[in-house]
């Protein structure tokens, strides 16, 4: 399975600070916003990843992640030169695919809960053995803010809303997909929506027409933070920072990631923390050196 990160939103609900820097590359809390969401990946043992930006942003991103060879990860970039929206992703990705599967995840959003690297997994090989699609159901407050899901007791998937004004649930989508290689196809496939946009609900719409639209269920526990308004940037942040206080450890930190995955050395670890010294994210890495 190939994993992709989408880069690229313009976050026009965040102006005017977005005019001046990526969404994704602005802090929550004490890391820039793709740290967490490259950081689920690594925590899944996933070391190939595309992430997909605006011409103009790339170079930032490339500042800040380079190639990923630090963490003995590769990274990969594409450009989307404009904001054809999600679908366009597989057809931009689509050398970098090949004829794998296919994991979609928002470079704005943040998942924390305790296995969910074993959920990747699990999921990513009930896509190989069903050849469906998968997407997420979670409680939320404002669902009309979101795509909201009905299925039924097999968890498969009956109808789609997008934004509805009247929610059948408070159950949303989270922006996180798990796909065939055959969504390829069938994005190229997709016509431009009324705001000129590649929608992701027709790709979801067509594997809803052959019953292969599952679901799984994010059950209490499970934290899902979608960055999208200045509120919920300052929720995510302060979320983060309790964690990160209370229990004495980071939440999205590559160089630990990879150390404690067998992927760099002590020695590394100890290099990748010089150039950050006096920080307390350098003190952090520290502590775990001397450990």
């Amino acid at each position: 399975m190939k994993w992709i990160i989408l880069a690229w939103w313009s976050g026009t609900r965040l102006y005017p600070i977005t005019q001046a820097i990526s969404k994704q590359l602005m802090p929550v809390y004490d890391k820039p916003m793709i740290y967490y969401p490259l950081s689920s990946l690594m925590l899944a043992g996933i070391q190939d990843i595309l992430i997909i930006t605006t011409p103009e942003d790339q170079s930032g991103f490339k500042k800040l992640l380079w190639d990923g060879k630090k963490w003995w990860i590769k990274l990969y970039y594409e450009i989307q030169e404009k904001p054809n929206w999600l679908a366009e992703a597989f057809i931009i990705g689509e050398k970098f695919i090949w004829d794998d599967d296919i994991c979609l995840i928002l470079g704005d959003n943040i998942f924390y809960w305790q296995g969910f690297s074993l959920l990747l997994q699990n999921i990513k090989e009930k896509v190989k053995e069903t050849r469906s699609a998968y997407i997420f159901w979670y409680a939320v407050n404002d669902p009309e803010r979101s795509w909201v899901v009905e299925f039924d007791s097999n968890k498969n998937v009956i109808s789609i809303e997008e934004k509805p004004q009247n929610p059948k649930s408070n159950y949303a989508i989270p922006w996180l997909y798990f796909y065939t290689n055959e969504s390829i196809e069938i994005a190229k496939k997709v016509q431009p929506s009324k705001r000129w946009e590649l929608e992701i609900t027709d790709i979801h719409i067509a594997y809803l027409k052959k019953w292969k639209l599952k679901v799984e269920i994010l059950n209490r526990g499970y934290a899902w933070l979608d960055t999208g308004t200045h509120e919920s940037m300052l929720e995510a942040s302060n979320f983060i920072e309790i964690i990160e206080k209370r229990q004495g450890f980071k939440i999205a930190c590559p160089e630990e990631i990879a150390y404690l995955n067998g992927w760099i050395s002590k020695e590394k670890l100890e290099e990748l923390a010089k150039p950050l010294l006096k920080s307390n994210y350098w003190k952090y890495l520290l502590r775990l050196i001397q450990k």
